[in-house]
């Protein structure tokens, strides 16, 4: 079985050594890099599973980092800050940031969240259910490749995106709560993190609204959870 990647991106070398020691100890492959620069420029060529991105880095910052990643892979991405500033988290988020630790973090936390990240995206290997496509409204999602068109446009969708998209279309007509959209597709221990999932869900909206304006797919229960219309 190949071991999973893992790029660490900081301008801190002691935590980049820290950290790299440690995902190694635990059978990843590891690639440091201290800059951002230096993170575009080999991201390609190492073809990451994971990308842990430190936010804040001398010349490009981790949000720009992040952004010009967006731009053309959906590789995960934890960001790491120092700064525990709920706008960073959610600006974050906004960017298709997976996840997010704040410095200092235990080994046992940082475990956990790439764990976590890695889980979600290897479920996406798995059947997800028994039919392979399914068409609502103006909406076809094809399961078996991960690919969701309205009408006759392509919508490109990271994998957390994807999967919460994909989910809600499966259960087309039913109101999922926060606590079983976050528990199916963050994981478990993500259940109480209901702004991630209210970050991801106005993203598949603006992502809808740019392929076809005037289009709601998702209807927002408040407090409660929410709902593809079944149409």
């Amino acid at each position: 079985m190949n071991k999973k990647k893992i790029m660490i991106v900081d301008d801190e070398p002691k935590i980049v050594r820290f950290v790299a020691a440690n995902l190694k100890s635990l059978d990843f492959e590891t690639l440091t890099c201290q800059s951002g620069a230096e993170a575009l420029d080999k991201a390609e060529e190492f073809d990451p599973d994971l990308i842990l991105l430190d936010l804040m880095m001398p010349g490009m910052d981790g949000f720009d980092v992040l952004k010009r990643l967006r731009s053309y892979s959906s590789v995960p991405v934890i960001m790491l800050t120092a700064r525990s500033n709920g706008a960073d988290k959610v600006q974050g988020l906004n960017l298709g940031a997976d996840d997010y630790l704040t410095k200092p973090f235990s080994l046992d936390e940082l475990f956990a969240r790439v764990n976590a990240v890695l889980r979600r995206m290897d479920g996406r290997m798995a059947p997800p259910v028994t039919t392979s496509e399914i068409t609502l409204g103006p909406v076809t999602a094809n399961l078996a490749q991960r690919r969701i068109w309205l009408g006759d446009t392509e919508v490109k969708f990271t994998e957390t995106e994807y999967n919460l998209f994909a989910l809600l279309l499966q259960h087309a007509g039913k109101v999922m709560t926060h606590e079983q959209l976050l528990s199916e597709v963050w994981g478990s221990e993500y259940r109480d993190e209901v702004e991630y999932l209210r970050v991801t869900i106005a993203r598949i909206r603006q992502k809808i609204k740019s392929a076809a304006e005037g289009v709601e797919l998702i209807v927002t229960y408040p407090g409660v959870g929410y709902m593809a219309k079944h149409e």
